[in-house]
């Protein structure tokens, strides 16, 4: 590969890093930049790349919030602090009891139980369409579309959330129910132009979460959400990579990686004192420009 295919590389890893977090669609941008930037690799490797290259992203997330997300610790706790309401009986049960007391945060395991079933609407939905869709849906129109409806529709959501006040503003206070119906809204980005990250902020920002809890709960359904999405892709691909692909996979997740540090953080502290609509004035502008060049 030349130096001009590592500088296309570098530059999809730029669009990734920054377009998986903010409510703009990172599929769709790569989508869309491959239409003008093309790699030198097979078809069958970028459906791959654009896909796996999140890993990236997702560890970005890990690395930034790895204290509320990680929930074991290594030293017995001294308080004495007792997660159940009463001992088993069992003695495996008894096994089990003693190492969450111990060796457990547990509200830490309960917030992995909320993400995973947030989870579980898109995956009983995009696996069985994963063809279908990559096959009828991955294309500019369609995401040209996607851009502009899911524009409109964050800020007509802005404007009726003006005179509302959240009643949900922490992850604890976040029930299961509220977290499967954000699960709900994530079904929405199946639809390459919609954005995960958006359908999922508005999705809680609808059910009454602020804008800080609504970003930072999409941004821990995204590690098992691209972590399935990536395995399938690899699977599908067969991992029968040349030494080039691996090192265009690996530049491109290490450069998405190191953008979404700084993407996750602009976007927390923008929204502290901004809200979305810029967000959904950039999806209808640059989904009509993109419309009308496809048109004509």
């Amino acid at each position: 590969m030349n130096f001009l295919e590592w500088l296309k590389v570098i530059l999809l890893g730029i669009v990734e890093g920054i377009t998986e977090w903010l409510p703009i669609s990172s599929t769709g941008h790569l989508i869309l930049v491959d239409e003008f930037v093309k790699l030198n690799q097979s078809e069958a490797f970028m459906e791959m790349f654009n896909v796996v290259i999140q890993l990236g992203a997702i560890l970005a997330v890990v690395v930034l919030y790895w204290e509320k997300l990680w929930p074991f610790h290594t030293k017995k706790k001294a308080d004495g602090t007792n997660w159940f309401k009463k001992e088993p009986s069992n003695n495996a049960m008894k096994l089990v009891h003693n190492f969450c007391n111990n060796y457990c945060f547990m509200d830490k395991i309960i917030l992995w139980f909320k993400i995973v079933l947030a989870c579980v609407p898109a995956m009983v939905v995009g696996l069985p369409l994963d063809d279908w869709m990559e096959e009828h849906l991955h294309n500019a129109t369609v995401v040209s579309l996607a851009l502009i409806v899911y524009g409109v529709v964050f800020i007509v959501i802005e404007n009726y959330n003006k005179k509302r006040s959240p009643r949900i503003e922490s992850l604890s206070t976040l029930s299961f129910k509220d977290a499967f119906l954000i699960g709900v809204f994530q079904v929405l980005s199946l639809i390459p132009g919609t954005s995960r990250s958006g359908s999922t902020i508005i999705g809680g920002i609808l059910i009454g979460t602020s804008r800080e809890l609504a970003a930072e709960f999409t941004f821990f359904l995204a590690i098992p959400v691209m972590f399935g999405a990536s395995l399938l892709k690899l699977l599908k691909f067969g991992l029968a990579f040349t030494g080039i692909e691996l090192a265009v996979l690996i530049v491109g997740m290490i450069v998405a990686f190191g953008v979404s540090i700084f993407a996750i953080k602009f976007l927390m502290g923008y929204i502290k004192k901004h809200d979305f609509k810029v967000f959904g004035w950039y999806r209808i502008v640059l989904g009509i420009i993109v419309l009308i060049y496809f048109m004509f």
